[in-house]
């Protein structure tokens, strides 16, 4: 199931992902920011039934499907270490997709709308599981045309 979380962009956004198979959910207030929107998407999580989420942002590229797996693989095992949470780090930089469990879910979900998801990290930082990765993509932002160009000419014939 993936959930896109929309703001003023949300009629340009919605023929992408219904024909994606898709759910479309607004913030309805993006003003407030990029916490309110996972805030937003998490509690559309919850109100799936689900009891966890692989969350990405929007700036990155996609992750290789190996390191998906491999995360995928390390929250299973998480979960008898009593982890909420599974976050890539490649060189030492911590990236996406973070995998939440529902203990993480909550503290996102009752944390201020003032909060960022850092802090909230930071907070909780014994219950995370950080996995090594060999991807460079977990780390990449892509913010500017150039940022794309670049994505496109080195990392592109990368992805598998």
């Amino acid at each position: 199931m993936v959930i896109v979380v929309a703001g003023k962009n949300e009629s340009t956004l919605a023929p992408v992902a219904y024909a994606s198979g898709a759910f479309l959910v607004r913030n309805p207030d993006p003003t407030r920011g990029q916490f309110s929107s996972l805030q937003v998407g998490l509690q559309e999580v919850l109100s799936h039934g689900r009891d966890a989420a692989m969350v990405t942002l929007v700036d990155r590229p996609p992750a290789q499907a190996g390191t998906v797996q491999k995360l995928r693989k390390a929250f299973d095992d998480a979960a008898t270490r009593s982890k909420w949470a599974v976050v890539p780090e490649y060189a030492g930089k911590h990236g996406h997709p973070i995998v939440l469990r529902r203990e993480m879910i909550e503290k996102f979900l009752r944390a201020p709308a003032t909060a960022t998801a850092r802090e909230i990290e930071h907070q909780h930082q014994e219950r995370i599981e950080y996995v090594p990765v060999d991807d460079p993509f977990v780390t990449l932002n892509v913010d500017t045309p150039q940022d794309y160009a670049n994505l496109a000419s080195q990392a592109l014939p990368q992805i598998k």
